[in-house]
């Protein structure tokens, strides 16, 4: 979602500041422009600076926070549906900048389910980043955390941010590329 219209913001609310990473405090009232609204999160810029806010914020744009359940029907999933329900949660998360998921960019580098106490599961990832100098890996850890969290089976998610082997374009898959019009 794009608007060429400005939102004011409705409340005081916490972005990070994009490509730099770091925490600010958005005042209500600052006039808002959203560039990007992927996977729940919100790119907007104020002042010509740009902002990611979390998906728990959105009522700062005047928009509804939707809970989405993770596991609708409540019955405990099968590993294999449950390492399929965790590719799918991760193709929620977002680059702040690139209106591509981090799957299909190819920024997971490894996600491994390993069993924990009480039929749960902990999940371990290595994510890198497009660019090494990019400061957003503490918000795409973070996004990544919380998504995995909210699925019932997962107890604990470790979500590491590595730059080896460092990230390149030939490591999207087709769609993320088809998405880009690099295809």
């Amino acid at each position: 979602m794009n608007t060429n219209e400005p939102i004011a913001l409705t409340r005081d609310v916490e972005g990070t500041v994009v490509p730099v990473g770091t925490k600010v405090t958005l005042q209500k009232g600052e006039l808002a422009h959203v560039t990007q609204s992927l996977g729940g999160s919100y790119t907007i810029v104020v002042n010509g600076n740009m902002f990611r806010l979390a998906d728990k914020d959105a009522d700062a744009l005047g928009f509804e926070v939707t809970d989405r359940p993770a596991n609708p029907t409540g019955q405990r999933r099968t590993i294999e549906e449950l390492e399929k329900e965790v590719w799918s949660q991760l193709k929620t998360c977002y680059d702040p900048e690139i209106p591509v998921n981090i799957v299909d960019l190819g920024l997971v580098y490894n996600c491994e389910l390993t069993p924990a106490e009480n039929s749960s599961y902990r999940a371990d990832l290595k994510i890198t980043l497009t660019a090494a100098g990019c400061g957003m890996g503490p918000a795409l850890s973070s996004d990544v955390t919380t998504k995995l969290l909210a699925l019932d089976e997962i107890t604990e998610a470790n979500c590491e941010v590595v730059f080896d082997p460092t990230w390149d374009q030939s490591m999207m898959s087709d769609a993320g590329k088809l998405q880009l019009g690099l295809l």
